[in-house]
C-alpha cells in the first residue's frame, strides 16, 4: 500500500553536486522521487542523476520540453535512457509532439504532459492572448490540454490542485496527476510566486497521484523532520 511519504516529490532546485547530493542523504528514506529539473540538470548533467540512484532515489526529470515535435520526440528518447521515473513535456505546442513522443517511448519512463504553470493566474493568461473563455476559466484550460495529453497516449499530467478533481471526474483514474504549488497550512508565507497553492491533505484528497513539496521542506530547520510532518498529513488524509 502506497505510504504518506510515497506521494512526496522534492525539488532539487539548486546548482551544485554538494547541495544536491546533502538533500538526497538527508530525504532519501522520506520523499518518493527527487525532482531534477532544469538548473540541476543543465550545471551538472546526467551525472546528477546516477548519483541519485546510487543513493536509491528515484528521479522525476522535470525538463518541461518544449519544441517541434522532431526535436522534442529526440530529446525525450535521450533523457529516457538514463531511466527517470518522468519525463515533462509542454503541451504548448499541441497534441502532434505528445502524441510523437508516446508513438517512440523506447523504455518505461512515463510521460508527463505539461498543462497550466502554477505560477500563472487569469491576469497572466490574458496577458499572453488566450481567449476570454480560458483567461477566465483557469480549469477549462487546464481540462483541454489534460483532454489533449490523454488522447495522445501520455501516462499523466502536471496540475495544480485546484483541477485535480475535475481532471480525475472527467478523464478517470488513469491518467496520473502530478501537483506543484504545494504549501502545507503550517508554511504559508506573503509574495509567494506560487498563484494556485493547496495543502498535502486537499492535493491527496482530490486524487493527486504525487505532490511536489519543496520550500516548505528544504526551508525548515530539520528537512527531514518537515518531509515526516508533510507524510503525516497525507496519511490523515488517506
Amino acid at each position: 500500500m502506497k505510504k504518506g511519504k510515497d506521494y512526496i516529490i522534492f525539488p532539487l532546485d539548486v546548482s551544485t553536486y554538494d547541495q544536491a547530493m546533502k538533500y538526497v542523504a538527508l530525504l532519501k528514506d522520506h520523499v518518493g522521487l527527487f525532482k531534477v529539473g532544469l538548473e540541476l540538470f543543465i550545471s551538472q548533467g546526467p551525472d546528477i542523476i546516477r548519483s541519485i540512484r546510487d543513493e536509491g532515489g528515484g528521479i522525476f526529470l522535470d525538463l518541461k520540453l518544449h519544441d517541434i515535435p522532431a526535436t522534442v520526440k529526440r530529446a525525450f528518447m535521450a533523457a529516457s535512457h538514463y531511466g527517470p521515473e518522468f519525463v515533462t513535456v509542454h503541451c504548448d505546442e499541441g497534441g502532434e509532439v505528445l502524441k510523437s513522443v508516446a508513438e517512440n517511448n523506447p523504455g518505461n519512463t512515463k510521460i508527463l504532459a505539461i498543462t497550466v504553470l502554477t505560477s500563472l493566474d487569469q491576469k497572466k493568461l490574458k496577458e499572453l492572448g488566450y481567449s476570454q473563455k480560458y483567461s477566465k476559466d483557469l480549469s477549462s484550460l487546464v481540462l483541454l490540454k489534460a483532454r489533449m495529453a490523454s488522447e495522445a497516449g501520455c501516462h499523466g499530467i502536471v496540475c495544480s490542485g485546484h483541477e485535480v478533481a475535475m481532471v480525475k471526474r472527467k478523464l478517470g483514474d488513469e491518467l496520473l496527476i502530478i501537483t506543484p504549488g504545494i504549501r502545507p497550512a503550517w508554511s504559508l508565507v506573503s509574495q509567494d510566486d506560487q498563484k494556485r497553492i493547496v495543502t498535502p491533505a486537499d492535493a491527496v484528497n482530490n486524487g493527486a497521484d504525487y505532490i511536489v513539496v519543496g520550500r516548505p521542506i528544504r526551508d525548515a530547520k530539520a528537512p527531514a523532520d518537515a518531509a515526516k510532518k508533510v507524510a503525516e498529513e497525507i496519511e490523515s488524509a488517506l
